[in-house]
């Protein structure tokens, strides 16, 4: 039995720079971990079968699972004869903008690797976990990183400066592919500039000019089909936030803190708002 934690990311940039002949679009992003877990475990099974068992309804115990997908791409890549029994603890918000499936898909990879002493290369598994999701690659590693493609290319950077994150997830629910359709690529995008900025300051440990830079363009589009994230966010900020922003496609929003108390007073301000609210350390 091989037991991984499987942090959830955070964008700090996220720009779109034009969609691709293949229906993809090409990304520019800088992404980060915080210390919010789903906990998956991984055993051995005497059959060829993949087991999938998760502790919350929402969340899909069949192929659709990406920790599925990509357990069946492990025994078919690397012709694995046993089956596995994959336990998920979900503490990740699911269908959030956190990345809670690709961490546990990136998750059970790194887990299998150890089970069955593949000795594989994180940057092995990366280049793998493309298959599986475009947010897999980067949650591999769970670390700081610009990606860039479709997020499948992975350039790690420092670890950011110590920080506390409040994260809210308002009670909507976000289709990402709804999102894409509306997004106006020259319109809206295009901000380079911050995501080079962002990672500057990242390689200099600049807290205030990290804040200063994020970005995501995608967040106006999510607004404007549910006006509560917006409204989330200002409340963040009117409670005293160094930065907020939208993650991924949403709903969540997150805020940044340097110090604990400003934390939990953004905490308590949000709490009668989402039922899913966390304040935790970003980890990088």
């Amino acid at each position: 039995m091989i037991y991984e934690k499987a942090p959830a990311k955070i964008n700090l940039t996220l720009d779109v720079l034009y969609k691709r002949d293949d229906a993809f679009h090409e990304v520019e992003m800088v992404m980060t971990t915080v210390d919010l877990n789903d906990r998956v475990t991984v055993e051995k099974r005497q059959d060829q079968r993949v087991v999938v068992q998760v502790d919350y309804n929402f969340v899909p115990e069949n192929a659709k699972n990406l920790a599925s997908q990509a357990a069946l791409l492990m025994q078919q890549t690397y012709d694995i004869q046993e089956g596995v029994t994959i336990t998920l603890e979900k503490e990740i918000p699911v269908s959030a903008g956190l990345g809670g499936g690709s961490a546990d898909a990136a998750a059970t990879m790194r887990a299998m690797n150890r089970l069955f002493n593949l000795q594989l290369s994180l940057d092995e598994l990366s280049k793998l976990g493309a298959q599986v999701g475009s947010d897999v690659p980067f949650c591999i590693y769970s670390k700081t990183a610009l990606c860039t493609g479709h997020g499948e290319k992975v350039q790690l950077l420092k670890k950011p400066p110590k920080a506390w994150v409040v994260i809210a997830k308002p009670n909507v629910g976000i289709s990402t592919a709804c999102v894409f359709q509306e997004l106006q690529v020259g319109e809206l995008c295009n901000q380079q500039d911050n995501t080079q900025r962002c990672i500057e300051a990242i390689e200099t440990s600049d807290y205030e000019t990290i804040c200063a830079t994020l970005s995501n363009c995608l967040e106006s589009i999510s607004m404007d089909m549910h006006p509560n994230i917006r409204k989330l966010k200002q409340n963040m900020l009117n409670n005293g936030a160094d930065a907020a922003l939208m993650s991924g496609s949403g709903p969540t929003v997150y805020s940044l803190a340097k110090h604990y108390k400003q934390a939990q007073n953004i905490y308590n301000a949000v709490h009668g708002c989402c039922n899913e609210v966390y304040l935790v350390r970003l980890l990088g």
